[in-house]
């Protein structure tokens, strides 16, 4: 058992302003329960990392409110001001022009990322807590997600520039309060679209996603198959899609299809593809990732194929210029 005087210095996680929820803070002292029995050594490890992340938590909560309203050599300045100014400023601009309790507040999420993550490293694999452990690394994942979404809308020409001030007044709740109304809304969609990737893995047959499409558009909710028949006909929809469900990138997508014509061959399994592609895959095989192995792979995919797609935009060159994750949030966005 947790002594009175260990099990204060967790619970005092949730005092800070960043802090770990109840449903999160009950996870970390089961584990530490679990641990304590079984790996007394893993679990003083586990006790400090997650003091030094409500160390760093308090840290950042001294810097000024994003919302706070300050005057500063006559000029003010709160949280209507910052959302105009991430209105007028590009991405590649924006990082000096953002508080200080912003860019932290990254660093404090990568933090907490790393100390779920160990807990799931130390906890035995099939331990019922490795459910809720790697859940809450996904909701990480998807914040840091929302995130680039939102900084992607602010600069998208189709969005009326209310549609962005909104935006931008939500961003600015995401970064005050660690989550945003609408991306929380959708985490369940985007874990189902995992979660049925792993399912069923896709065969590489003749690559043409179809009977991929159909089967994912089965196992997932209502507002998936809404976004998946409202974007039948887009091309990046489909190539982002293929993109997700083969694990490849758009250009080996497309070199594969053409070996795969030239040489009459109908079928191939994943292992047969660096073979055919006469190189290491462009993205990390992520097979299987979000039930058995480390969930932070979510997003290392995810962050794969964004920057993939942003060389696209920058360079005019075809395929997806955006994750399929993206087009799905902005498409929901939109909506709303």
């Amino acid at each position: 058992m947790i002594s009175s005087k260990k099990k204060e210095g967790i619970e005092d996680v949730i005092s800070s302003p960043l802090n770990l929820d109840e449903a999160e803070l009950s996870l970390v002292q089961e584990s530490l329960q679990w641990l304590e029995a079984e790996h007394p050594e893993d679990a003083e490890l586990v006790r400090r990392r997650f003091q030094d992340l409500h160390l760093l938590g308090r840290a950042i909560s001294r810097f000024p409110s994003v919302m706070e309203s300050q005057i500063i050599r006559g000029v003010e300045r709160n949280g209507k001001t910052l959302v105009a100014s991430l209105t007028q400023f590009s991405r590649s601009s924006r990082i000096l022009h953002t508080p200080s309790r912003v860019v932290a507040l990254r660093s404090y999420l990568v933090a907490k990322s790393h100390a779920f993550s160990l807990l799931c490293i130390l906890m035995d694999h099939n331990h019922p807590l490795q459910t809720g452990l790697k859940s809450v690394i996904f909701k990480i994942s998807c914040a840091l997600m929302a995130e680039d979404v939102y900084l992607a809308c602010l600069e998208n020409p189709l969005f009326t520039m209310e549609k962005k001030i909104r935006l931008a007044s939500d961003l600015v709740h995401l970064w005050e309060h660690g989550i945003d109304p609408r991306s929380v809304h959708h985490v369940p969609s985007l874990q189902a679209l995992w979660s049925a990737r792993d399912a069923s893995p896709p065969t590489f047959g003749t690559l043409d996603g179809s009977s991929e499409l159909v089967r994912l558009s089965m196992e997932l909710d209502d507002e998936w198959q809404e976004f998946l028949l409202h974007n039948l006909n887009s091309e990046e929809t489909k190539a982002a899609l293929e993109e997700f469900l083969f694990g490849l990138s758009y250009e080996e997508i497309q070199q594969l299809r053409s070996r795969l014509a030239k040489y009459g061959i109908c079928a191939i399994d994943y292992g047969e593809v660096r073979s055919y592609l006469g190189a290491e895959p462009a993205y990390g095989d992520y097979s299987g990732f979000f039930h058995n192995g480390d969930p932070r792979a979510i997003y290392d995919f995810y962050a794969e194929r964004r920057d993939a797609a942003q060389y696209r935009h920058r360079s005019k060159a075809p395929g997806p210029h955006k994750t399929l994750e993206e087009l799905y949030l902005m498409y929901r966005m939109f909506q709303e």
